[in-house]
């Protein structure tokens, strides 16, 4: 199966930039399922109904999400009913939605999970007790021919940390949260392709997408004056790409940049 992880998109630049490259990248990478982190989709926090529409309008098949997941509050009644859409599954029980989902395509199944690392972030339920639990119920090759976790955390230990937990049981472990791609794309030994951090659809003239002038001086002066808004030039898309083979293991993972300011990085069959 043919997969590609888009990394965090951000507010209308990040969308744009997505609608314009995604048909081709779809075509000439042969997609079999495409996975976007939209958390910071509306306005750079959160995500609409109507955003969500969107995305799959443009050929994204699921949506994952992180610690903004709920910060548009109308999304807390269409996630109970939209199982495309995943928010972090080490929330409380009680929480509305889904963290974890299986989804069918004409070449085999697909569970995509979706946690939330706890390090410098806010205290959930354990996040490797959360995969555990998933990966136990729904096996790779026998529940799911192909098996994608979202870990949306801060501390790259953490994620490396998930990668080998889940190693040899998941077709892809990707860190997002970051919004800076990193350069370790590579195949575990268990065969687990993993990349610590996938990146942000997003302007990178920009402090991690947002627009620089805020972060710079609260950086500076300890104060906020403004909200932030997410920066406005021409966005760079930035993702991965994982080819699985028969076994529900990688085959090969490639990262995934076009547009914007960031080198081109196109992964050719």
């Amino acid at each position: 199966m043919n997969i590609l992880f888009l990394g965090d998109i951000i507010g209308k630049p990040g969308r744009d930039v997505v609608q314009a490259e995604l048909p081709a990248l779809r075509q000439s990478l042969k997609l079999d399922f495409v996975i976007a982190n939209g958390e910071n989709a509306a306005g750079g926090f959160g995500l609409t109904r109507a955003i969500a529409e969107e995305f799959f309008a443009m050929g994204i098949d699921a949506i994952s999400t992180g610690n903004h997941w709920a910060d548009q509050k109308e999304i807390l009644t269409y996630i109970e009913s939209e199982d495309r859409i995943l928010r972090p599954a080490n929330y409380p029980k009680g929480t509305p939605g889904r963290g974890a989902n299986l989804y069918q395509t004409p070449n085999g199944s697909l569970l995509l999970i979706n946690v939330m690392g706890r390090v410098f972030m806010d205290a959930l339920d354990d996040p490797f007790a959360a995969v555990e639990a998933q990966l136990s119920a729904c096996r790779l090759r026998e529940g799911a021919d192909v098996i994608v976790v979202d870990i949306h955390a801060e501390a790259t230990s953490e994620k490396m940390a998930m990668g080998h937990f889940c190693d040899g049981r998941a077709s892809l472990v990707v860190g997002t949260h970051s919004h800076v791609p990193t350069g370790d794309a590579q195949i575990l030994p268990g065969g687990t392709a993993y990349q610590t951090d996938a990146g942000a659809c997003a302007d990178y003239d920009s402090v991690i997408g947002m627009d620089k002038a805020e972060p710079v001086q609260r950086f500076i002066r300890k104060m906020s004056t403004q909200r932030f808004t997410p920066a406005t030039g021409p966005a760079t898309l930035c993702g991965v790409f994982v080819q699985t083979g028969a076994n529900g293991l990688a085959a090969r993972i490639d990262p995934v940049r076009v547009g914007g300011r960031l080198k081109q990085t196109v992964p050719e069959l």
